[in-house]
């Protein structure tokens, strides 16, 4: 008890120092950090947790850093200029963890953005949150990103996570789907080898919309991953996601798929790569509720283990209330074909050039499915010499 104290006590220093904000953001930042002082840190024997220790992020003690952003859209505000139509959004659709809540608590600025009913966006919404060193003390910073595409509309969003040196980035991104719309979203973390990375996206689809997320971790020391989608009737949601992890880094995927209304569709397919002492973990679950007849969901988690000191913990979860659904899961831990890599060789490919080739292979198929060329461009890059490194070692 009296290293939990500690840990609140820490993070309560840290809450005090932050400038008064209007009555209603002053109430949510407290409302939120008297929920984080009630939670705490998860430890291994939360069920969710269990394979995923954060104690290197509750005994650290960070001080404060404004998130960097680089040009784009949308802008960032501050969240006191949140229109008062939108306020009602801010925690509405995020589960109350201790992380989302200490994020609440920080709140300070907002990227925002509001599609219009019935437009189509063009050009992409770039959310590019930056981290950099900072002297005298490790910087926890907490992005926070609403959007609310109305009904009707169509867009595009690219959120992505870079930073230098050692840094706890805690963020969450809730995204609102009207009737009809259409958002194809991607988030790529490339933070810093050393840094923490906890993040929360939770979307709520309106009828008969469509979303598609690709979740791309190439980075971090310690990564967690929470994903939650919410249908309604006919609503169809496409989750994909590759995580790449060596050396001693972790990450955690978890996913949460709820179809609260029938009709629904989706599809779900996590591909991991994993070397050295590196260890992941995948969580995704399936929820069809009672009222939800004629869902259709598949759910796949494959994995390529390319070490004998690496390790995967992958659990996929069916939850079914109604009885006139089509649901699939499955999970896969495999190394590389030796036939494969024979037949590679007996094409006078050499075997650690063959054993690049075949890993790359297996996270191209995640690549590929990428719509923006400019992105899909550069992340095939950093496959391409991430696996060509790792051919010369």
């Amino acid at each position: 008890m009296t290293a939990v104290a500690e840990q609140i006590g820490n993070w309560l220093e840290q809450f005090t120092k932050q400038e008064p904000a209007e009555p209603w953001l002053q109430r949510l930042r407290e409302s939120a950090f008297a929920r984080f002082a009630e939670l705490g840190f998860p430890t291994t024997h939360d069920e969710e947790w269990r394979f995923t220790n954060v104690a290197p992020i509750a005994r650290t003690q960070f001080v404060g850093q404004a998130v960097g952003q680089a040009p784009g859209l949308p802008g960032q505000i501050a969240v006191a200029d949140l229109p008062e139509t939108d306020r009602a959004h801010l925690g509405r659709y995020a589960p109350q963890n201790a992380f989302v809540a200490l994020n609440t608590a920080f709140l300070r600025d907002i990227a925002f953005a509001r599609v219009a009913r019935g437009k189509v966006m063009e050009q992409p919404v770039e959310i590019n949150h930056v981290v950099s060193r900072q002297a005298g003390g490790l910087p926890h910073v907490h992005p926070r990103t609403l959007i609310v595409v109305e009904s009707g509309a169509q867009c595009t969003i690219v959120e992505s996570y870079k930073g230098d040196g050692p840094y706890f980035t805690n963020g969450v991104t809730e995204i609102v789907v009207g009737d009809g719309a259409v958002v194809d979203h991607y988030k790529v973390q490339r933070e810093s080898a050393e840094a923490f990375h906890i993040a929360t996206m939770q979307v709520a689809l309106g009828r008969s919309a469509n979303f598609t997320t690709h979740n791309i971790s190439l980075g971090g020391a310690l990564v967690r991953n929470d994903i939650g989608v919410t249908l309604s009737e006919g609503a169809e949601a496409t989750v994909k996601g590759l995580y790449l992890v060596n050396g001693t880094q972790h990450v955690d995927n978890h996913t949460v798929i709820d179809h609260a209304k029938p009709h629904g569709t989706s599809h779900e397919l996590y591909k991991g790569i994993l070397d050295g002492h590196s260890s992941a973990v995948f969580n995704g679950r399936i929820i069809v509720r009672k009222d939800a007849q004629k869902t259709d969901s598949k759910q796949t988690n494959k994995n390529l283990v390319l070490s004998d000191d690496a390790v995967i913990d992958t659990k996929p979860e069916l939850q079914i209330f109604a009885d006139d659904v089509r649901c699939t899961h499955g999970a896969t831990i495999g190394q590389l074909d030796a036939e494969s890599l024979f037949y590679l060789q007996s094409r006078g490919i050499g075997k650690a050039q063959a054993r690049s080739l075949l890993t790359q292979a297996f996270a191209q198929d995640i690549i590929d499915r990428i719509k923006i060329p400019e992105l899909k461009g550069q992340l095939a890059k950093v496959l391409s010499e991430k696996f060509h490194e790792r051919s010369n070692d």
